[in-house]
């Protein structure tokens, strides 16, 4: 368990909380079914997303915005995120861990898609900072347990 480095009212720890966990649910929210590059507004100016392993880490609000609106646009995804766990650090600091499961194809043209295995498992390792009295992600890191290849939809006869 994290130590508690200063002691905070139930009231506001149970904010903080809530806080942090609906940041984490309106990041898939956004990627999912709103516009990605929007997700960078939920990080502070010099926030930052990265994979732990291989390197890849965008920081800034521009970077993280132009980074994720360049996703493929006829991709299709749903990630489904569980076992939220925040502990909150002090009045202005937070960290979490979210295990998520990804399920994604390209090529989607708008018609159901049979069900198919995740294309990623794994957990978000979260910090979080109070900024002006709102909460927002300080950084994001993704470490995957199991991972393959985004599935490429074929084109249908009636496309």
């Amino acid at each position: 368990m994290g130590m508690i480095i200063e002691a905070l009212d139930p009231m506001d720890r149970l904010l903080a909380e809530r806080a942090c966990e609906r940041l984490i649910v309106e990041f898939v929210h956004r990627l999912d079914l709103g516009h990605p590059g929007d997700v960078a507004d939920l990080f502070t100016d010099v926030g930052f997303w990265e994979w732990a392993e291989g390197g890849r880490r965008i920081q800034g609000r521009d970077a993280l915005r132009s980074y994720f609106a360049g996703r493929p646009p006829d991709r299709l995804s749903r990630r489904i995120c569980t076992n939220i766990l925040v502990t909150v650090t002090s009045k202005a600091t937070a960290t979490a861990t979210t295990y998520f499961t990804t399920y994604r194809v390209d090529g989607y043209a708008g018609v159901f898609v049979p069900p198919r295995a995740p294309t990623q498992v794994g957990h978000y390792e979260d910090s979080f900072l109070k900024v002006e009295g709102r909460w927002l992600l300080s950084s994001r890191s993704l470490y995957l347990a199991f991972a393959g290849p985004t599935e490429r939809l074929e084109a249908t006869a009636d496309e």
